[in-house]
């Protein structure tokens, strides 16, 4: 079998992120980082990297997706589109956990230390996060939860080890975690260009998804604010 073509979709911070990967390697990108301009660019994005790979729909091997926690309505812009693709040409869906995919960003400076971890840091708003730890392989070795950053938090594995925090909520918690000197910090955007070495490992593996029944992975059930429009209250 060739190597496979897949269309990377990361919808579930502000930034809207595609990738077309072949195997682990990279051929087309588009990123927008102004935030909340998914439903306008996503499309667009996804023509764009098909484009300039040479690659058509009907060519793609597997749909990957950034499948939370993250953005309620982020998260349903790229997942309604991503289905709807691998409705139409009948693909493979792969989900991938968007605190995973930020964790690639460190797996280099984690290595650093023999026993280095690395911490992504989801901004969920105020002082609060969605993190998660993981080895430098991204092997989960903590599952995903939400936390209130304070001068308490990780104290007892930054004791013990080096973590190297990152992701979008490293700019608010960084002054709190750098008490610690084995706290490290990285706060590159969040990108679908790092989802192609596990969605490559997950197609082969065949680790899809029911693309019927397939539903983001939000932490916390969406809350709808009330309307500030007069009649609508």
């Amino acid at each position: 079998m060739a190597t496979p073509y897949i269309l990377n979709i990361d919808t579930a911070t502000d930034i809207c992120s595609v990738a077309l990967s072949q195997g682990e390697q990279i051929i087309a990108y588009r990123e927008n980082l102004n935030g909340k301009s998914h439903a306008q660019t996503l499309l667009p994005f996804i023509q764009d990297v098909l484009n300039e790979g040479h690659v058509s729909v009907g060519q793609l091997n597997a749909v990957a997706l950034s499948k939370g926690p993250g953005s309620y309505t982020g998260l349903r812009i790229g997942t309604s589109t991503a289905k709807g693709i691998c409705y139409a040409v009948e693909l493979p869906l792969i989900a991938i956990p968007t605190l995973q995919i930020i964790a690639v960003d460190a797996v280099n400076e984690a290595k650093q230390y023999p026993d280095g971890l690395i911490c992504p840091l989801l901004d969920a708003r105020r002082m609060e996060v969605f993190t998660a730890f993981y080895q430098n392989d991204l092997t989960e070795i903590s599952p995903v939860h939400a936390c209130i950053v304070d001068e308490e938090c990780f104290t007892d594995i930054l004791l013990n080890n080096h973590v190297v925090f990152c992701g979008n909520g490293v700019k608010k918690c960084a002054p709190i975690l750098a008490q610690s000197s084995h706290a490290h910090f990285i706060s590159e955007p969040i990108s679908a260009r790092n989802m192609a070495q596990i969605a490559f490992s997950k197609f082969l593996n065949r680790q899809f998804e029911d693309v019927a029944y397939f539903e983001p992975f939000y932490l916390k059930e969406y809350v709808a604010a009330r309307s500030q429009v007069k009649g609508l209250q």
